[in-house]
């Protein structure tokens, strides 16, 4: 007798994620952006704003003095590469490497240089992963931090939680009777899931910590604070300046899109979810949390994970959002040819124009 095997390409049914589809719907969330007037919207981003940070969680880490400490200063000729480390809670420590131009005025113009996936904030600082310096930009990353610093700003680079320095030890596993060894980023995804937070609550928690270090130094123009990142720091980018004020401009490069078509529709590290996430709508509508500040959105036609398609279509949403507060014109785009990499073609521009010429 033959088994008969049913066909999940032609029966959606069979697929689990068929029947979750059907509850996604972003238009009808509890969060979404909706206000048709300048106060409704600013009381949408207040209340918004505290719903958001209650849902990816870690918002209330125990505290801990900041008790910073310079551990490294290098002279890279137009600039000066000092390495940091800060406590971000009580449990927490982060290294920062900030570059500060010889040649600016003080106080400083500072951007915030969120890295992606890879090695470690060392791959935007002009560091191999072994340490040695390069002088000669690399990878996808392209040495932004440096470029940024070129062009008249302190930059403050922190190594982003789970990459870098800021890895899991898993030594106490057994590889030999088959005990995997997981990637630093899931690991901690699960764990903080199993806690009610997210991995993207952690890391919008250190930025808040790292301005506020920065809040600290006399050669921080703390009102020209700026923050630029790509990929995984495109996303922490993109929540930081959701859920701090004190981040006035910002760029976001290869991240911004929709969650429907980036996100939720291929492969993607699990410290991109957030649980209950759905309540907020689309990243168009939390986009109405950065509104009206100035935002630049750099996306390649061949990012095989960020579709510009949707991209295109999410800016466009962004845009009537932002033409509420009567500031439509204030998101700015990029959209270059080639796959998920840094351009750069306009976004230094735009942060000098909006931060360092203001």
């Amino acid at each position: 007798m033959s088994t008969r095997i049913l066909d999940s390409s032609k029966n959606k049914k069979l697929q689990p994620v068929h029947a979750l589809w059907t509850f996604y719907e972003p238009a009808k969330a509890p969060y979404r952006f909706d206000a048709q007037t300048v106060a409704d919207a600013r009381e949408w981003q207040k209340r918004t704003r505290q719903a958001l940070q209650q849902t990816l969680g870690f918002e209330s880490l125990p505290t801990a003095p900041l008790s910073p400490k310079i551990i490294e200063r290098i002279d890279k000729g137009d600039y000066i590469r000092e390495k940091v480390i800060l406590n971000t809670s009580r449990d927490s420590l982060m290294p920062v490497y900030l570059l500060i131009p010889k040649q600016s005025r003080k106080p400083c113009p500072t951007i915030l240089a969120f890295h992606g996936h890879g090695y470690g904030v060392k791959d935007i600082v002009g560091l191999w992963e072994d340490g040695e310096e390069r002088d000669t930009p690399d990878g996808y990353h392209k040495d932004f931090a440096v470029a940024v610093c070129k062009h008249g700003f302190i930059v403050a680079a922190p190594e982003i939680s789970c990459f870098g320095e800021r890895q899991t030890d898993f030594s106490y596993l057994n590889t030999a009777i088959g005990q995997g060894i997981p990637t630093t980023c899931t690991h901690t995804a699960m764990l903080a899931f199993h806690l009610g937070g997210s991995v993207v609550g952690l890391r919008v928690q250190d930025g808040k910590r790292l301005i506020d270090y920065l809040e600290t130094r006399k050669d921080v123009d703390i009102e020209k604070l700026g923050a630029m990142g790509i990929s995984g720091g495109g996303m922490h980018t993109f929540f930081s300046t959701c859920l701090d004020e004190r981040i006035k401009a910002s760029v976001i490069s290869g991240y911004y899109c929709t969650f429907r078509d980036s996100i939720l529709a291929m492969n993607h590290c699990a410290c991109n979810f957030v649980p209950g996430l759905y309540q907020f709508g689309e990243m168009y509508d939390l986009v109405g949390l950065i509104a009206p500040r100035p935002l630049l959105i750099e996306a390649g036609n061949y990012d095989c994970i960020f579709p510009i398609k949707a991209v295109k279509k999410s800016v466009a949403k962004a845009r009537s959002v932002y033409s509420v507060f009567g500031a439509r014109d204030q998101i700015q785009t990029d959209y270059f040819e080639g796959r998920h990499q840094i351009s750069g073609r306009r976004a230094y521009a735009f942060l000098a124009g909006v931060l360092l010429d203001a």
